[in-house]
């Protein structure tokens, strides 16, 4: 694993904590504002992540 793999996973990793941590809060009727910044930014930070471990070589 390259270091464009790692971060990829790490990405991943923190947008899928942040969106199912959205979520939660959405669904809870916590504070609609915050929960569509987790919602968004774990969207982000989860299809980056994607994105670059799909054209990461090797």
């Amino acid at each position: 694993m390259n270091t464009k793999s790692i971060l990829g996973l790490i990405l991943t990793l923190v947008g899928l904590v942040g969106l199912i941590y959205g979520g939660i809060d959405f669904t809870k009727g916590g504070v609609a504002q915050a929960s569509f910044v987790y919602l968004i930014l774990g969207g982000i930070f989860f299809f980056a992540g994607i994105s670059l471990i799909r054209n990461t070589k090797g």
